[in-house]
């Protein structure tokens, strides 16, 4: 039901898995794990991955911080997918993300990856008032905590996260917040 014309295409985002981001993140592994699961999926199912790794002075290009993490590195060098290099919050600030998304035909995004409080949150609302269908996939996201900082535990987050996107409405589009296990990765059929 995107309100994009012609763009039938689901794609998959995977958002700043990188070593710096993730490392010591709520449950980690798992969600890698899941992460891992959703691009084998993907691919299988003929749905286009798209990469995006967030560059800024604490991640500079090219060192070890920046790279995606070893498990996801090892399995995005297995193909030719699009990498785009952001330096916002938003995956779609002042990047080519756009342009990767409509030579591709996506009107529907899956996202996943880090951090559910700052880029997650960013990225899925960009696309959403953008006129994509964005599906937030429910425990394939994850961020570091920052308590000391006044907020809430990162599980409370990541759950309120869930809780509001599989309730956002607008009209002409759908949000969802799915399990990696329920979600639809292919164009068709999706919830």
């Amino acid at each position: 039901m995107t309100m994009l014309p012609d763009r039938p295409n689901t794609a998959l985002l995977m958002i700043d898995v990188q070593n710096l981001v993730v490392d010591g993140a709520h449950r980690r592994d798992e969600v890698v794990g899941n992460i891992a699961g959703l691009v084998q999926r993907a691919r299988d199912a003929g749905t286009p991955v798209v990469w995006v790794r967030h560059h800024v002075p604490q991640l500079p290009a090219g060192a070890p911080e920046a790279e995606f993490v070893a498990e996801l590195e090892e399995l995005r060098s297995q193909a030719q997918e699009p990498v785009v290099v952001k330096q916002y919050r938003g995956a779609f600030e002042d990047t080519d993300l756009e342009d990767v998304l409509a030579g591709l035909g996506v009107g529907r995004l899956l996202v996943a990856g880090a951090e559910t409080d700052a880029c997650i949150r960013s990225t899925i609302h960009g696309g959403f008032v953008r006129g994509y269908d964005v599906t937030l996939v429910s425990d394939a996201h994850t961020a570091g905590d920052k308590t000391k900082y006044g907020a809430p535990p990162v599980e409370q987050v990541i759950t309120h996260t869930n809780l509001y996107w599989g309730t956002q409405t607008a009209p002409g589009r759908t949000a969802a917040a799915v399990t990696a296990a329920e979600v639809e990765v292919s164009t068709e059929g999706h919830p």
